[in-house]
């Protein structure tokens, strides 16, 4: 025998679903101003031209000019940033991970302190510190060693993003590492595995989830960065970020502006799909 629904529940669900919508309205009216909106307006320039007529010649200029190789310069930069950050903060991260609570606490907040800076400020602090007559070349002088050449270098660049950018790649690792078992480390070593074996076979895929966001949140905006290559190569390493900035802010060619920005675009929803499948892997190989 079927049992006669409650009108009430049907009110109690009725209402939870208006409280629902009422409340992911704010979040839908966001993403449709400040990311739809923009998408869409970087796809329509980057199809027409001037007049608004529908055109390829943007991606062929893209394709047949320089624009290409400098596509290439900051994939590049920004691998080798995202290697060394994360060569630096997964034992960064497991270090604070294994410490006392108290001292986890205050290690993590070291870390987001520079965080705290304007982004502006931490890259002109960096510059007064590998400038020729900065601190580190000073001091050198000091000791009667010669001075160094640091800035305006591809070095300097993939620093800057590194000294930037690192914390985003500790937070995750960091986040996944705390939460991990410690008997699982001391279980392997019980079974007879080396402490390379119990890194590669323990550690590293039980920690995969927070490397593979931390590799996202690093590569993603190392490839689009325009400020710290302007700033410490001194304009000598143009980024493919250098080059959008430079279509719309000085050529005031929103078209080819908006096809490189397309690319770039594609290059990181790959990136993320990429980073989303690997992730997705190394779950079912760790379950």
């Amino acid at each position: 025998m079927n049992k006669i629904a409650d009108p009430r529940s049907f009110d109690h669900a009725r209402r939870r679903r208006f409280a629902q919508t009422f409340t992911a309205t704010p979040h839908i009216v966001w993403m449709l101003i400040f990311i739809i909106v923009p998408m869409i307006l970087v796809v329509y320039y980057s199809f027409t031209d001037k007049n608004g007529q529908f055109t390829l010649d943007n991606f062929k200029t893209f394709f047949g000019s320089d624009y290409s190789t400098v596509f290439l310069h900051s994939i590049c930069f920004a691998f080798i940033a995202t290697v060394i950050s994360l060569l630096v903060a997964f034992p960064l991260a497991y270090f604070i991970s294994r410490t006392k609570p108290r001292t986890q606490k205050i290690l993590i907040m070291l870390i987001m302190l520079p965080m705290w800076t304007n982004f502006l400020i931490r890259t002109y602090s960096l510059m007064t510190i590998i400038e020729t007559n900065g601190i580190i070349n000073n001091f050198l002088a000091s000791i009667g060693l010669p001075r160094i050449q640091m800035i305006n270098t591809g070095g300097a660049v993939i620093f800057g993003m590194i000294y930037n950018y690192l914390p985003y790649m500790v937070l995750p690792i960091y986040t996944v590492m705390e939460k991990m078992d410690n008997r699982l480390i001391e279980a392997a070593s019980d079974l007879g595995c080396n402490g390379w074996q119990v890194l590669t076979k323990v550690i590293i895929p039980l920690s995969s989830s927070g490397i593979v966001s931390g590799i996202t949140m690093v590569f993603v905006p190392c490839v689009s960065t325009f400020y710290i290559s302007q700033k410490l190569g001194g304009g000598k390493y143009q980024l493919i970020g250098d080059a959008i900035e430079r279509q719309f802010q000085q050529a005031y060619n929103y078209n080819l502006g908006s096809a490189l920005s397309f690319v770039l675009m594609i290059l990181i929803f790959i990136s993320m799909m990429l980073m989303n499948h690997f992730d997705k892997e190394s779950e079912a190989a760790s379950v």
